[in-house]
């Protein structure tokens, strides 16, 4: 089994319409939408939800008022101020370290485990999809990562599936170091800019910490063709793998309203044309099977 994880050092660069438009033309695979802080990948997928279940993560203070003496040194201990002048714990500010609840003098907290989210298994017009909804300032979305990952491997498994097509979060934080762990490759998405390109070489050693190959795209290459040839330039040096810039083109656009991807709203347009070349070579690469 192989899994395609696609990354980028910032979001906003297109990797979610990249995974979408491999999607459309890979075979054989599972869905999973590892970026579970914005999770976007649904909006083109149109999932039908089959299994739906709670993430469970953390843990948050509850007072019970009927113990409570009103003492104050929760408030005292608390350095994120997180419990009022009424003794009642934000559950926004808390952050389950436990210190009310470990030196409250008549034990009159609580600490449940605090469910913080929810992931689903669903069905799409591509294949099977795994995907997670995190809640608003929750925390644990690098755990939460590794549920959806570790179910979609699950999932492969049962159906006999050989790939995983992840589309993966931003940046080089714990989600990210979630989802890469035991990834085939990755495929670093990335715009020509000078942000861009410091960008990339953050998360292309992120993915050499873990021994995982990497690939780079740059996506709107035409915009910009000295920084494009700058940032291709810098990756071989670097000894990643260097695959065809995607041009600018309005048509991503006009599919992503329309609800559809890339190769399913124009397969004959000149950025369709260009992520077919790629997803050959990131075919060969991995070496998929996709006859």
């Amino acid at each position: 089994m192989k899994e395609l994880v696609v990354i980028s050092g910032k979001g906003g660069t297109g990797k979610t319409s990249l995974t979408a438009a491999f999607a459309s033309l890979a075979k054989g695979m599972v869905l999973c939408d590892a970026d579970v802080d914005a999770a976007d990948l649904h909006l083109l997928m149109a999932p039908e939800i089959i299994e739906r279940h709670d993430f469970q993560g953390g843990h948050k203070a509850i007072i019970n008022p009927e113990k409570c003496l009103r003492c104050g040194l929760c408030r005292d201990l608390c350095r994120w101020s997180a419990i009022d002048e009424d003794f009642i714990v934000s559950h926004l500010d808390c952050e389950g370290c436990g210190v009310c609840v470990y030196f409250c003098p008549e034990e009159a907290i609580d600490f449940p485990l605090s469910t913080c989210g929810e992931w689903f298994i669903s069905r799409t017009r591509f294949g099977p999809m795994v995907h997670a909804r995190l809640g608003i300032a929750e925390e644990n979305s690098g755990r939460l990562v590794t549920v959806v990952r570790q179910q979609a491997a699950k999932l492969a498994e049962e159906q006999k599936l050989d790939l995983i097509l992840t589309d993966g979060p931003p940046g080089i934080g714990c989600p990210v170091i979630a989802s890469i762990g035991t990834a085939s490759a990755v495929l670093i998405v990335v715009e020509p800019t000078l942000s861009g390109k410091h960008d990339m070489m953050r998360v292309a050693e992120l993915a050499g910490q873990f021994r995982i190959p990497a690939m780079v795209c740059v996506n709107k290459s035409d915009l910009n063709p000295d920084e494009t040839g700058a940032i291709e330039d810098m990756a071989r040096g670097k000894g990643i793998e260097v695959l065809p810039g995607v041009p600018f083109d309005p048509v991503f656009t006009k599919a992503m309203v329309q609800g559809q991807t890339l190769l399913e709203y124009d397969p004959r347009s000149e950025a369709a044309l260009r992520v077919s070349r790629i997803w050959e070579r990131i075919a060969e690469r991995l070496q998929i099977n996709q006859a």
